[in-house]
């Protein structure tokens, strides 16, 4: 069954609306520009709800080590996400899994891109629009993604309660990441999105075409 990262997570409200809807994991943007962003403070607030069995990631977009360690030092990550141009030995040092993103340009090798992070322990596919990290809201041609590695793919842009049913069925991936497509507004999730959203997911039949 495909995972739900339920990502740009804001309060500890909307932290437990994603989980009692049935997220796998919740998603903090540790990146000041984006309007879905945390801070430390926030980030612990919302790590007291979240219980044992959900994954706490953390987003960072090329930031300076030290910024990284003064978060893992207070909030208690389980994964790492890197959203830019992060190299592996970068991504490698905190000692903590991490999932790299890779934004879709139209001329990207995607095998060749896959091949530069072997220690990730996923791979988050997402849209690409230049100077945007991620959160667009866009999605790219899912016939871009590979269907031959045993790496665990996450498809994000542009996903949605409509659309991610088309998404599965389509793609195959290991797991969906969304933010903006179950909002009410930026950094405010609606509930019934999210239901909606984690219900498509976790009822898709694989076999099923487009």
């Amino acid at each position: 069954m495909p995972r739900v990262k339920i990502c740009g997570i804001c309060s500890a409200e909307d932290a437990l609306s994603a989980i009692a809807a049935g997220a796998d994991a919740l998603g903090l943007v540790f990146y000041a520009p984006s309007p879905r962003y945390v801070t430390i403070e926030q980030a612990r607030e919302i790590s007291r709800v979240v219980g044992p069995f959900v994954t706490l990631v953390g987003l960072f977009v090329d930031a300076e080590a030290e910024a990284v360690e003064q978060v893992l030092d207070q909030v208690p990550l389980h994964v790492l996400q890197f959203h830019g141009s992060e190299s592996p030995e970068y991504c490698e040092q905190f000692n903590r899994p991490y999932m790299k993103a890779i934004r879709m340009r139209p001329e990207l090798d995607v095998q060749a891109a896959l091949a530069e992070h072997p220690n990730a322990s996923g791979i988050l596919l997402d849209a690409y629009r230049k100077g945007v990290p991620g959160g667009t809201g866009e999605r790219f041609d899912w016939r871009r993604i590979p269907t031959n590695t045993a790496r665990p793919i996450i498809l994000a842009g542009g996903l949605n309660p409509q659309n991610v049913g088309a998404a599965l069925a389509a793609t195959k991936v290991w797991a969906v990441d969304v933010s903006g497509g179950v909002e009410s507004a930026p950094g405010k999730k609606d509930a019934a999105a999210l239901e909606a959203f984690i219900d498509t997911v976790k009822g898709a039949k694989p076999e099923l075409a487009l």
